[in-house]
This record gives C-alpha cells, structure tokens and sequence, in this order.
C-alpha cells in the first residue's frame, strides 16, 4: 500500500474518539491526514485536541467555529462581546472550560494561520462547500466555511475534476440519510457524521484513494469499517 490521504470529519473536542479513529485507522509516517475543520467547541477537550494537531505532521482546515472563537478572541486575548457571546452559546462554553478560561497565545496564532481550503488537485478540501454562484477566485472564509444547502443541492459538480469533500452539515440532516451515513451529491461528499449529537455520535475518517470509511463512536465506542460504496447515500433534495 502507497501513502495513503485520509480526512476526517468534525471533531468538536472529542478528543478521546479522535485518538481511537487513529487508532484504528492507524496512518504511518508517510500517510497524509487532513482534518476539514471544527477541532474545537461543543465536546469537553478542545485543549487537547488543538495540542496535539498543531504538534503533529497532521493539516487541519478553518472551520466556522475556528473562525467564530478567532473572532470573539483576539491574539492579544481581548474580546468582542457580542461575538463572544454567540460563540459562547454555540459550543464555546467548552472550549473555554477545557482551556481552564485562558487560551494560550501560541494556540490562538496557530488557528489563524489554518488554511480555509486545500487543493489536492483531484481532491478540493474545505469545511463547508462553496458558492456556487461565484467563481472560485470570488471566494473566500465566509463561503468556504458557512455555506449549507445552496452547495449541496447544485445539478452539476461545481468542479469538472475534483472532488469536494466536506464536513459543516451533519449527515443525517439530509432527508433520506441515516445517523453515521455520508451523504454525496454532484461533485461532492459530506463526511460530518455528528460525533457530538445524541442522535448520532459517529466520528468519520475518509481513505481518499482506497475509498474506506472509518468511524468510531463517541456513545458506545464501536468501531466500524466499509467501503465508500455501502456508506454513502445521496439524499432526497
């Protein structure tokens, strides 16, 4: 087996499930490993996770709530309150729990510097999707990591040779596809399987050129495994 590219969904601070999706997963040395953003809020070790990605050879991309929490807080630690306490609501709070309410300045100089998207050259990474109304040049963090329904019900693949692999909108959201599924349309393939609901708990890593699905639950712990083909439904939109 060649090197292997493998991204991996929306962790939002379930650390603990990270570090038993690579576990399972297990990439070497020469494997690349890609996160599509949102390391941080809603689960209870956001710290952690954001320690050990920055200190790894691992990529991670800008998420909407990277960018959420980069713009309550500023580097030198000062905050917008109103941003702040939206933040705060939308999963922050444990964020800031698990930093014990101080984050550090290298963390923060670290996050600002995640790309929004990545080019693999058959392979377009990035959190949310884009616009598919704008040319690519048009485009920037507010497309790349908040944009939802009008990306993913596109006719066309917005890209004639590339695949766009995102996370942002969980999975099951789409109607017709299940808790832990992925979900596909034109051009494009949602792996956010929504590790921290209730309803789902599923944390995904995607085997690009194998086309293996990896995930581990948050819930129960189980482990499973499948090819991209028994995993991945397009949904009814």
């Amino acid at each position: 087996m060649g090197q292997r590219r493998i991204c991996i969904g929306d962790v939002h601070g379930h650390y603990d499930t990270l570090m038993a999706l690579l576990d399972f997963v297990a990439p070497n040395q020469d494997d690349r490993v890609y996160f599509l953003g949102d390391l941080i809020d809603r689960g209870p070790k956001s710290a952690e996770i954001i320690e050990f990605v920055r200190r790894s050879s691992y990529q991670s991309l800008m998420g909407n709530h990277e960018m959420m929490m980069l713009e309550a807080i500023a580097a030198d630690g000062s905050v917008d309150e109103d941003t702040f306490v939206a933040w705060y609501h939308s999963g922050g709070s444990n964020t800031l729990q698990s930093y014990n309410h101080k984050i550090p300045y290298e963390h923060l100089l670290w996050l600002r510097d995640r790309p929004t998207h990545l080019d693999l050259g058959d392979i377009w990474l990035v959190h949310a999707g884009l616009d598919p109304d704008l040319p690519i040049d048009k485009q920037g963090a507010d497309q790349f990591c908040w944009v939802r329904g009008e990306f993913h019900s596109i006719p066309q693949p917005y890209f004639s040779n590339k695949l766009v692999i995102v996370g942002h909108t969980i999975t099951f959201t789409f109607p017709g596809v299940e808790p832990g599924q992925l979900a596909q349309g034109a051009g494009w393939l949602d792996i956010d399987t929504g590790v921290y609901h209730a309803k789902s708990g599923w944390l995904t890593a995607f085997d690009i050129d194998q086309r293996e699905v990896f995930q581990v639950n948050s819930h129960t712990e189980q482990q499973r495994h499948f090819p991209l083909e028994a995993i991945a439904v397009t949904p009814f939109l």
